[in-house]
């Protein structure tokens, strides 16, 4: 079994900067495409950053130039540095990871359990 752990949510006045972070621990042989979606009550789960393991990145159209995702693939951890943030992206935000694990053979999709990011303005 693989957990995500995510921290670094909290409270920001509008222009303020966070940045989250995912640890994956358990039975990891590797992590694949690691993400940060967000959600709002009611609505679909939104792609907000991707990052493959060679570091390819691919960003949602309204975060592009003030988020930035990167990794650290020895510690199977993944971040979101926010900057410039809007009260629109108030929203409780969830990693994603694909791992390949020891005894399987195909990888498999795991969630964090959510952070949430309130902006005020």
């Amino acid at each position: 079994q693989v957990q995500l752990v995510e921290s670094g949510g909290g409270l920001v006045q509008a222009g303020g900067s966070l940045t989250l972070s995912c640890a994956a621990s358990g039975n990891i042989f590797r992590t694949n495409n690691m993400g940060w979606y967000r959600q709002t009550p009611g609505a679909q789960r939104e792609l907000v950053a991707a990052i493959t393991r060679g570091g390819n990145t691919n960003y949602a159209d309204s975060v592009k130039d003030r988020f930035t995702i990167s990794r650290d693939n020895a510690k199977n951890t993944v971040y979101l540095q926010m900057n410039s943030l809007k009260p629109e992206d108030t929203d409780v935000y969830y990693c994603n990871a694909d791992v390949s694990s020891v005894g399987r053979l195909r990888a498999s999709a795991y969630w964090g359990q959510g952070t949430q990011v309130t902006v005020s303005s």
